[in-house]
């Protein structure tokens, strides 16, 4: 691996454990976690990033780094708290951080070295104004964790450039060390001055791991033998761990008594010597014999308790693109396939086919999972926005998140932060109100902020919902008729109202904040929801909050369809829109509007020949499909029905991207282009179409 591409490894990896260190901290200040797995969690995140910032020299962040550990380290020991005022402390240098590891990758970024010589001052507060540096007796006794060192330096030791008296003194500094001795065995031949013969035994008290302790000689571990014996107490820990994995090496390593490298190591010896893995362990030195039968004790406990193993691989995705944009090419040149098989009627081939086609899908279902990721990893972003503005605007905020877990395409869900960072602005700032008018209001003093999710009809709807004062219409419609965005008029019911607050320039706040009242941002939520073809609704109501609610198709990449032709052009429409198709008769028009009768039901539809205006005769035999998108729903009227396909969406031109009710398109087994319709765009076009008719 080249050092460009392991420096990107360590970017990546950073900024995962960022998050991780961000959402520990978010849910231990909520008292929503279990403070010490919480703990744990972010001091292994500021350990790791350390560790591996020092393999490449990052020394700034190195530094910055060891300081935020101590600190935590403290608190693990529980010689100070995780209060309200560390935590913050803690979110800001968890930010700080952030921006040091994007540095790395942006050089334009400029750090604020003046804020991070303040984080480092204020930390060292809890490290050098405590009087808890000085441990009291019971404590010490805690940290008697007695750890065996025993190194063979290799004879290229000091070639190497590598000192042992600085991994001594590094030693000293987690811990305290007994019993030193160091000693050098001579040859009595062939002796050379520039070779090591030094070996070292010691004991170490220290409450640090035992990967910790073995990273200390990580740039003498090719050439020197190295064995670290773990403490007694390492046994009383494993027999009172909950762990339920019945592998002997996940147990041990789970328990801190075998490194990773140790256990590959035993892997090894287990394969070549045809030997147990405990024994191997043993033999290496790594563990007594003792913790092995605690271990094996334990693996029999747990054994009916193991879960199914999962195991992960990180892809690029850029290649993952690349499998769905062959996997696209394959869909195309399949329809066209099938095209030609019903033109020769071989039902053999046909039949055959059909099997190759059947396994075609699942490979489409599969690569398209892999695209796949929870929501949850949006909604975890707006818990740290939710937290620093309520604080920035003294407002109280209960902040509750559901259905997390929902899946959603990843390029989606990487488009979807701003529109949900704005909505979710809006909402704190004008939605709920300050703690005083609630109170006057008898309403109670925290307001409640609902970011949900869920799969429905096909597709992802997501729901931004406040307890706040709730959308005033007549204030709307004044400040759009005042921005001159709405004729006076001009009558809109309440639904269609609210839509305006997306218009351009709108804006009812009473003064400009650094969080809202420009005017910017709702239009570009609209614009940014439209491009996912999604669409998003309001409902609200006075003085009892409103609700964002955001629909969005699961994937961009390969939809089912089905496709209908209206002239000669071929239109496809999402099956998962699709309820059914009839013949068409028309019903009643009523100035103008078209309705129609299904089944007692006053139901409106569009013909997408006049909508589209394309030429042809009108025929005598139409047809109607109904189609359902949330809780709306309308017929289409088409010439002619051709049945389910699947469709690669290709996007559009960007010349055409101003068309109203087209999704993108798609090439057909003939050869031809489809066009896919976006249902709701071409309702909601339909509808101001027919407004503007009926007042010019």
């Amino acid at each position: 691996m080249d050092l460009t591409q392991a420096r990107s490894l360590f970017i990546e990896e950073a900024l995962g454990l960022l998050e991780v260190m961000e959402a520990c901290l978010l849910e231990i200040e909520a008292g929503d976690a279990t403070a010490g797995q919480h703990i744990d969690a972010i001091f292994r995140a500021a350990h790791t990033i350390k560790g591996s910032a020092g393999l490449f020299g990052f020394d700034a962040i190195v530094a910055f780094t060891h300081i935020v550990e101590s600190v935590l380290d403290k608190v693990r020991d529980q010689k100070i708290s995780l209060d309200h005022d560390l935590c913050d402390l803690c979110l800001l240098c968890q930010d700080h951080l952030m921006t040091m590891i994007r540095q790395l990758q942006d050089d334009s970024i400029q750090l604020d070295l003046h804020a991070g010589e303040q984080l480092l001052a204020r930390l060292h507060l809890y490290l050098d104004g405590k009087p808890a540096l000085a441990m009291p007796e019971a404590e010490t006794a805690a940290m008697s964790e007695h750890w065996q060192f025993d190194v063979r330096y290799g004879a290229d030791v000091f070639r190497d450039g590598m000192d042992p008296m600085s991994q001594l003194s590094y030693l000293a500094t987690l811990g305290t060390l007994t019993d030193v001795h160091l000693s050098a065995e001579f040859p009595a031949e062939h002796f050379d001055p520039e070779s090591c013969y030094l070996r070292l035994h010691a004991n170490l008290a220290s409450e640090a791991s035992k990967q910790t302790l073995e990273d200390v000689f990580e740039f003498v571990r090719d050439s020197s033998e190295i064995h670290i014996t773990v403490p007694k107490s390492i046994s009383e820990q494993l027999a009172q761990q909950d762990i339920s994995d019945e592998k002997l090496g996940t147990l041990l390593v789970q328990a801190g008594a075998v490194t990773p490298r140790e256990l590959q190591q035993a892997l090894q010896a287990h394969k070549q010597q045809e030997i147990a893995i405990g024994q191997a362990l043993v033999q290496q030195g790594a563990v007594p014999p003792e913790l092995i039968s605690t271990a094996l004790d334990k693996q029999k406990a747990t054994e009916h308790k193991r879960p199914a193993d999962f195991q992960f691989l990180k892809v690029e995705a850029r290649k993952l693109d690349g499998l769905i944009n062959l996997i696209g090419e394959l869909v195309t040149s399949g329809a066209e396939m099938d095209s030609l098989l019903s033109e020769l009627g071989n039902s053999k081939i046909t039949e055959s086919f059909s099997v190759l086609n059947s396994l075609l899908e699942q490979i489409r279902d599969g690569a398209l999972s892999l695209r796949m990721v929870q929501i949850g990893e949006s909604f975890s972003r707006l818990r740290r926005i939710v937290r620093d503005v309520s604080k920035e605007l003294g407002k109280e905020i209960d902040l509750i998140v559901e259905g997390a877990d929902t899946e959603l395409d990843k390029s989606m869900v990487e488009k979807l932060s701003d529109p949900l960072m704005h909505i979710v602005r809006n909402a704190l700032d004008h939605g709920i109100e300050p703690t005083e008018l609630r109170l006057y209001k008898g309403k109670p003093a925290q307001g409640q902020l609902k970011l949900s999710a869920r799969h429905e009809a096909g597709s992802v709807v997501i729901e931004i919902s406040d307890d706040g004062a709730g959308l005033n219409v007549q204030k709307i419609r004044d400040k759009a008729i005042e921005k001159g965005i709405l004729a006076p008029d001009r009558d809109l019911s309440e639904a269609d109202t609210y839509k305006l607050i997306f218009e351009p320039g709108f804006s009812t706040a009473a003064a400009v904040t650094n969080l809202s009242g420009r005017g910017v941002g709702m239009d570009v939520v609209r614009r940014n929801i439209e491009e996912l073809r999604g669409q998003i609704q309001i409902r609200s109501a006075i003085e009892k909050g409103t609700t964002f609610s955001i629909r969005l198709p699961l994937t961009l990449a390969i939809i089912d369809g089905f496709l209908v032709s209206v002239a000669d052009t071929k239109l496809v429409l999402p099956l998962n829109m699709v309820q059914e198709c009839m013949e068409f008769k028309p019903g009643l028009q009523t100035q103008g509007r078209n309705y129609l009768d299904l089944r007692g039901e006053v139901l409106p539809f569009i013909r997408l020949s006049d909508i589209f205006r394309l030429p042809g005769r009108r025929l005598q035999r139409e047809n109607v499909v109904i189609v359902q998108y949330g809780s709306d729903r309308a017929g289409l009227v088409v010439d002619a029905l051709h049945g389910e396909l699947q469709a690669v969406i290709k996007p559009l031109n960007s010349m055409f991207q101003s068309l109203r009710g087209i999704g993108g398109s798609t090439i057909l087994g003939s050869g031809d282009i489809g066009l896919i319709l976006d249902i709701p765009q071409l309702v909601q076009f339909a509808t101001n179409l027919e407004m503007q008719t009926c007042h010019p």
